[in-house]
């Protein structure tokens, strides 16, 4: 059996996909890169990605998942730095980015380094936009032409959300490619992971697919609230509708393809703040309660994962 990870993108809300890897890994004993054949991440979601398949050098995980949910928690207001300035002269987001991009590239250089994508210890795959080319782009480790592509650069790229970041470029190739967030197409790369799965191993018939979500979104938008809107009020919203709607679309295929060796663990986020950048005290404590609440109820489902990893 091959096992598939996939990681959808949300942002801050990455903490919680990152702490249920943290409840797998404490169970089993063992890295998640070592589990799984292949990881798949959008966003946030390929951040945690390739966090996990960082290798120490010594074929061993530099960061375990419990590692990288630290960084959200310790880490979220230099990703996020909120400045009344910045919100005065981006009109929140309407005329520039939400936010400089330093504080996140410094995060990633002090996480990655120079390692390259190839040098992971799995397959690990990540989600983009090319916006010259106007294609999607998937970043594959085991791809010759993306083996050298630096891992802070793809996780750089994958993150790029558009409003929130400006556009990475990434030299892949002999070029340079202006990349955005993967998750304008597909926040959800469990489908995505699954067919290059099969490519990769064309001779293999079973497989398990671990899909985990950032939280589902359940504030309702209104229709006296939304028919107003124009670009600018629809900036934020509607990405937030895209998202969450190829992840629901992405979980009823792969419930089709998989049947029960698919497994999706998310939950709704009936506590903590919905938003991608929310990074106050508070709604982190809320987020890492919304984490413990999926824990506890797919406490059945994950010792059934955790399980079948170790077998």
């Amino acid at each position: 059996m091959k096992k598939i990870l996939s990681i959808d993108g949300g942002g801050i809300r990455g903490i919680i996909p990152a702490l249920v890897l943290a409840e797998i890994e404490m169970k089993t004993g063992r890295p998640t890169a070592l589990d799984f054949d292949l990881i798949a991440g959008t966003s946030t979601g390929g951040i945690i990605a390739l966090g996990l398949s960082r290798s120490s050098g010594e074929g061993k995980a530099l960061y375990s998942a419990a590692d990288l949910a630290g960084m959200y928690e310790k880490r979220a207001e230099e990703i996020f730095p909120r400045s009344l300035l910045k919100d005065i002269v981006s009109l929140d987001g309407v005329m520039d980015e939400r936010y400089p991009v330093q504080g996140l590239e410094s995060i990633l250089e002090e996480y990655f380094g120079e390692e390259p994508i190839g040098d992971g210890l799995t397959r690990t795959l990540v989600t983009c936009y090319d916006i010259q080319n106007r294609e999607p782009l998937f970043i594959k480790s085991w791809r010759k032409e993306h083996h050298a592509v630096l891992m802070k650069d793809a996780a750089r790229a994958t993150s790029a959300a558009p409003t929130y970041f400006e556009p990475a470029l990434v030299p892949i190739g002999g070029a340079i490619r202006a990349l955005i967030d993967g998750g304008v197409f597909i926040n959800s790369p469990a489908v995505s992971a699954y067919a290059e799965a099969k490519k990769i191993f064309p001779d293999e018939n079973d497989f398990f697919l671990l899909s985990l979500g950032t939280g589902e979104l359940i504030r309702p938008i209104g229709y006296d609230e939304a028919k107003g809107w124009g670009k600018a009020g629809w900036a934020i919203p509607v990405m937030s509708c895209m998202f969450d709607g190829m992840s629901d679309a992405s979980n009823y295929q792969m419930e089709i393809f998989l049947g029960e060796r698919y497994v999706r663990l998310q939950t709704t986020l009936s506590v903590a703040s919905d938003d991608m950048d929310n990074v106050t005290k508070a709604n982190l404590e809320k987020l890492k309660g919304e984490a413990s609440r999926l824990i506890t109820r797919y406490e059945g489902e994950i010792d059934a994962i955790c399980k079948l990893l170790t077998s």
